[in-house]
């Protein structure tokens, strides 16, 4: 092995130790994540003990539970206040953004976003992890009009999310779709590319025994 394929492969090694996967440009990653990448990037970490946390931590802790529960049951699409917090939530959360790529202007699942969806849907039935809700957050690149963009990513989550309820037989309960439209671009210095056409995959909870 020559010396920059040692760099490469130890700088794509760091990368996903932090639960993010690099574009599809890097050749060791090119054709998608592995399961177990996936599942090592979205396990919990070792839950704190009780004792640990303050009183304001605690009830904190138990409102974020409260809320996810509340919106993992909704039948209907999110309010802009709900997928803020949902976002907030999600940042201090395990996650892992798949760049399943759709076609300009759709919402079907293609033959490419399909081999790294069973990947992910094995993933998300892992006895490590089954069980868990999980955000499925759907996102599009900056053409087009504001409003057009969000729809069109609340399709494309509600796509991914048919597809593993029907593949993988994941419980409609633990699998949250929201669409983010163009709100959190990942490529900000070409607002256009393909790479911000993507949805990213959030461990926002371990259900506790009896739930």
């Amino acid at each position: 092995m020559t010396q920059w394929k040692k760099i490469t492969y130890a700088f794509a090694s760091l990368a996903l130790a932090s639960g993010i996967v690099l574009s599809a440009a890097a050749p060791s990653l090119a054709q998608g994540p592995t399961e177990q990448q996936i599942l090592d990037a979205l396990k919990s970490a070792p839950e704190s003990k009780s004792r640990g946390l303050t009183l304001d931590q605690s009830r904190k802790k138990d409102d974020e539970q409260r809320f996810i529960d509340r919106i993992r049951t909704k039948t209907r699409g999110l309010s802009a206040d709900e997928r803020q917090r949902v976002s907030e939530i999600a940042k201090g959360k395990p996650n892992i953004d798949l760049e399943v790529y759709f076609d300009y202007d759709s919402s079907a699942i293609t033959p490419r976003a399909e081999t790294d969806l069973m990947t992910l849907g094995r993933a998300l039935t892992n006895p490590e992890v089954r069980g868990n809700v999980f955000l499925v957050g759907g996102h599009t690149d900056a053409k087009g009009d504001n409003d057009y963009n969000q729809k069109l990513s609340e399709r494309r989550a509600a796509s991914v999310k048919r597809f593993l309820k029907q593949k993988f037989d994941i419980s409609d309960d633990t699998l949250v779709a929201v669409g983010y439209g163009e709100e959190q671009l990942k490529n900000t210095s070409d607002p256009e590319a393909s790479e911000n056409r993507r949805v990213q995959i959030v461990n926002l909870e371990r259900k506790t025994a009896g739930r």
